[in-house]
């Protein structure tokens, strides 16, 4: 699973290979801004503090029937 944050004015950051070795990469607004060798780079072009770890959940499969809705016995 790919793993990806994102922050304020358009920033995101992704998991990424460079010369073999990897990377964390910077973009803003989906160009390039940098590729980090550790968090400390990140934390030069955008507050970590503002990232937001972007987690996909999975996919219902289609034959899977979703449960009733139900009620409190406490609002009868």
């Amino acid at each position: 699973m790919d793993r990806r944050w994102v922050g304020s004015d358009g920033y995101e950051i992704v998991l990424g290979m460079r010369a073999g070795r990897q990377v964390l990469r910077v973009r803003r607004h989906g160009l390039l801004v940098a590729d980090c060798a550790s968090v400390a780079e990140v934390a030069r072009h955008v507050d970590l503090a503002d990232l937001c770890e972007v987690v996909t959940l999975p996919a219902r499969s289609r034959g899977t029937a979703r449960p009733a809705a139900r009620t409190s016995s406490h609002h009868r």
